[in-house]
């Protein structure tokens, strides 16, 4: 799982499929595998869609836009395949151990892949909002466990997020439990995964630095994204952004941005 995660993370998704191969091959009942294969699809999807540009995530009209996408079917059918497939081995574990790190992960992986595309791709904000519900209560099941599955806190943080940046009526309509939107304390999730997470430190890093440019403060989302591609220096996205922060940036260390 942490080379698949890796040839994620550094944008080789044929490279995480063929990774995955041999771990599906080698134990076809690893739940874990089937919810990083669908990753895989959401995340190439969204590379070709260009939906993970820093950009459409600092505009809220392109987030929240119903302008239709057109998405790949077979890439869709194939995510969704891979989900189902990793919620059925999860179950049949957690039938037996209801703590089972491995199958409570999958079920809360597998459930983000489905809210990110359904929000990002399908543009169904309040079907996402339905399932991210679903989402958290996974989350809140690895967080209670002794030690806490660390990684979970970035669904914490994510939401924490996205609800503090909403109008108060709307986020009235999405209350979440434990969640108050608070977006200090989303940093300090986010921050919390960045340092002690095992899958999602990376992608924690990522949204950090989208947050701190949301903040206007894009020194802190630069020293983010220098971090992350100092482990994955093979990412193209990660690196294009970075030099775009850096030309905007004025050689100070107030980080002030150039006009």
């Amino acid at each position: 799982m942490d080379r698949a995660f890796a040839r994620l993370y550094n944008f080789d998704f044929s490279g995480a499929h063929k990774v995955l191969d041999q771990q599906q091959s080698a134990d076809p009942a690893y739940p874990l595998t089937y919810s990083v294969r669908a990753a895989a699809h959401l995340f190439t999807e969204l590379d070709r869609l260009k939906i993970l540009e820093a950009d459409f995530f600092l505009d809220d009209e392109s987030v929240t836009t119903k302008k239709k996408l057109k998405p790949d079917p077979e890439a869709r059918a194939a995510m969704h395949r891979a989900i189902e497939e990793g919620r059925s081995r999860a179950q049949a574990r957690l039938a037996k151990t209801p703590g089972d790190v491995d199958a409570l992960f999958t079920r809360c992986m597998g459930l983000s892949v489905i809210t990110d595309y359904t929000v990002l791709v399908e543009r169904r904000h309040w079907r996402g909002f339905t399932l991210a519900r679903e989402t958290h209560e996974y989350a809140k099941k690895l967080l209670a466990l002794n030690p806490p599955f660390y990684d979970a806190y970035l669904t914490m943080g994510s939401a924490e997020y996205v609800i503090g940046s909403m109008p108060f009526f709307l986020r009235w309509f999405a209350r979440f439990d434990t969640i108050q939107g608070n977006k200090q304390r989303a940093g300090e999730l986010l921050t919390l995964v960045s340092e002690r997470g095992r899958y999602y430190a990376p992608f924690a890093k990522i949204l950090l630095a989208v947050i701190h440019l949301r903040e206007k403060q894009p020194a802190r989302a630069r020293a983010e994204l220098a971090a992350f591609l100092r482990q994955f220096p093979d990412n193209p996205l990660v690196r294009k952004e970075l030099d775009r922060i850096d030309q905007r940036l004025q050689a100070r260390p107030d980080g002030r941005v150039l006009r």
